[in-house]
């Protein structure tokens, strides 16, 4: 092999370590048997949430993932492999595949990184069952105005009672 050659490989192995490196967490799937229109909408639906989705050789991912730190992942570069790489929302790309993967039997999700540690199968289902950020956010917020609200109320019926007495 040329050193020209090599230094294109090396090259995409090290863009390959700064997506593992931005990413707050990453999603590995084999994809063989899906068509050309349902590949064209995953994509689609993964890039109205900011995610990236790269078909990347398995020579390329496992040098990568060594060289960022994730030994764990080297088992899930085998056939026909996609990353969905997420700089943004942790949840994302695991919620979009696994609700992908439910429509199209063929796509099937393998592991991933999640914040930095590598994830397992049962780990990435998990977290594609949590509803995203602004749903999370929501739900928080609700929580907080409660007591906030029941205050109010207590207040109102304080005052309407002292009305009626006064009538």
């Amino acid at each position: 092999m040329s050193k020209e050659v090599i230094a294109k490989k090396a090259a995409a192995v090290e863009e390959v370590v700064a997506k593992f490196n931005e990413a707050v967490s990453c999603v590995v799937v084999d994809y063989r048997g899906l068509t050309v229109e349902q590949v064209t909408e995953l994509r689609k639906q993964l890039r109205e949430e900011n995610v990236e989705l790269r078909v990347i050789k398995n020579t390329y991912l496992k040098r990568a993932a060594d060289k960022a730190g994730y030994e764990g992942l080297d088992e899930t570069f085998s056939g026909p492999t996609a990353v969905a790489f997420s700089k943004e929302d942790v949840v994302a790309p695991a919620r979009i595949l696994a609700k992908f993967a439910k429509d199209a039997e063929a796509l099937e999700i393998k592991g991933g990184m999640i914040e930095g540690k590598v994830a397992s199968l049962e780990q990435i289902n998990e977290l594609a069952k949590l509803p995203s950020r602004e749903g999370l956010l929501s739900m928080l917020l609700s929580v907080l105005q409660a007591p906030v609200r029941n205050v109010a109320y207590a207040v109102k019926a304080v005052a309407d009672s002292k009305d009626d007495d006064a009538a």
